[in-house]
């Protein structure tokens, strides 16, 4: 007699589908896993997992816009319990928590070659809100007067700073130079001197 899945059984097989293909892509890269790969990790058959996801596009994008939640609801925890003042520092330290505790999912965000568009329901909108938390981080802690700078531009400029950092992180480069902590420490500490009172496009006064 043929055993019925339960709701919870249907969830818990998609969870730890999806945790599997994260560490996959992470590791190998969307071109390196197929979906056969994945069925033999969850030791069923090969076309179980079509059962839940219509392919392996499918599989990518949702896990790609469920570690952006997760990376947005880190950002905006730690930017709502600080001052406007603090809020670059506790939103960079939530960054670079999250992308230490979270390498798999880190990577799948950020180092797979495939597009963050509409073309998947939850995936567009979970990394522009993601994108916001860092972009309008900077928005208030212009409006606060914390930095005289252009909000959007110096958004951008610290994530690419503290993406390097991570990356440099991951690669092992670190052990070269600085820890990451130190890193960036500075850097959030230089880019908001260089922002307090020379806005994009105003010069210094002599």
């Amino acid at each position: 007699m043929p055993r019925y899945l339960t709701d919870k059984d249907i969830a818990d097989f998609r969870a730890e589908l999806c945790r599997v293909a994260t560490e996959r892509f992470a590791k190998h890269g969307y071109e390196g896993v197929t979906m056969r790969q994945l069925a033999e990790a969850l030791g069923c058959s090969p076309k179980t997992p079509y059962r839940y996801f219509k392919d392996k596009a499918d599989i990518l994008a949702t896990v790609r816009a469920e570690a952006f939640e997760k990376f947005a609801e880190a950002l905006g925890k730690a930017a709502a319990a600080a001052a406007p003042a603090e809020r670059g520092r506790r939103t960079s330290e939530a960054y670079i928590e999250f992308a230490l505790k979270n390498p798999h999912a880190y990577r799948i965000m950020f180092d797979i070659d495939a597009p963050l568009d509409e073309s998947h329901p939850e995936l567009g909108p979970a990394s522009e809100r993601a994108a916001r938390f860092i972009t309008g981080g900077a928005e208030k802690m212009a409006e606060a007067g914390a930095i005289d700078a252009d909000p959007t531009v110096f958004g951008w400029s610290m994530w690419a700073a503290l993406h390097g950092v991570v990356m440099l992180h991951q690669s092992g480069m670190l052990k070269h130079g600085p820890d990451y902590k130190t890193l960036s420490a500075f850097l959030g500490t230089t880019m908001i001197k260089g922002a307090t009172g020379t806005k994009a496009g105003k010069g210094r006064k002599r």
